[in-house]
């Protein structure tokens, strides 16, 4: 069988130079805000293996939804190869996949965790209402987080939801907040245990032994590094108030 054509193009995301060899052009489409002339440091190439093992994670899905199975697009199964390798390479770069959405105010990031259709994207819509142009979406579905000795940052990402609101750039990690319905708005400082089991909750997930060590050992950096908080909030205006002055 005649290899298929390679498209071949260098992007950088969360400060990583990584080359991309792609089938599709709309994968090479995807990432036109994210296009480098630096000199990668990684190669993602996915093969024929990761695109079926990517169409199983969907058939996993489907079967715990209790809908039919279907067969995706190939650039589909493309993309989602593309995101788990490079979401696995870059953990050798202190990069964290995070699934959550994730805003700057006034130069500082702050990332929401919650179970999907808890109101991720609603509580941070009310930031934008009430802070106005202090306020920018980072991402609002998969952004990455770059762990340092003292320091985390908060990077964007093309993998950005639904809305499809993102940015390509980056703003030092304030916090990370764990969202919750509720009839009042409250905010509490999380100890470290209770932050941890949200976290690991919503970081990159593997069957992979080795990949679960790294992404273990960046976790409890990142407990290290950043203040979390948890929100209870009924969506109203007053929330990202509240949330504002007790993350402040």
């Amino acid at each position: 069988m005649e290899k298929p054509e390679m498209h071949v193009f260098t992007i950088e995301i969360a400060g990583v130079p990584a080359e991309i060899r792609c089938r599709c052009s709309d994968n090479k489409s995807f990432f036109k805000e994210y296009i480098s002339d630096k000199t990668p440091v990684i190669t993602i190439e996915p093969s024929n293996e990761d695109i079926a093992q990517a169409q199983r994670i969907f058939d996993e899905v489907d079967d715990a939804h209790g809908i039919p199975k279907c067969k995706r697009e190939i650039s589909l199964l493309e993309n989602n190869a593309i995101h788990a390798i490079l979401a696995e390479k870059l953990l050798e770069y202190g990069v964290l996949l995070i699934h959550g959405s994730s805003l700057c105010i006034d130069g500082h990031a702050i990332v929401f965790i919650a179970p999907s259709g808890t109101g991720k994207s609603t509580h941070t819509s009310l930031w934008r209402k009430v802070f106005g142009e202090r306020v920018w979406m980072i991402n609002d579905d998969k952004p990455m987080i770059r762990i340092f000795d003292d320091k985390a940052i908060v990077y964007g990402t093309p993998w950005n939801g639904k809305h499809k609101i993102s940015t390509n750039g980056s703003a030092p990690l304030k916090a990370i907040v764990r969202l919750t319905r509720d009839k009042t708005n409250h905010i509490e400082t999380m100890k470290k245990s209770e932050a941890y089991s949200a976290l690991i909750t919503h970081t990159y997930r593997s069957r992979d032994t080795r990949i679960i060590t790294l992404v273990m050992e960046l976790e409890k950096k990142l407990l290290d590094t950043a203040d979390f908080y948890l929100l209870g909030c009924n969506m109203t205006p007053e929330a990202a108030e509240v949330a504002w002055k007790g993350i402040k």
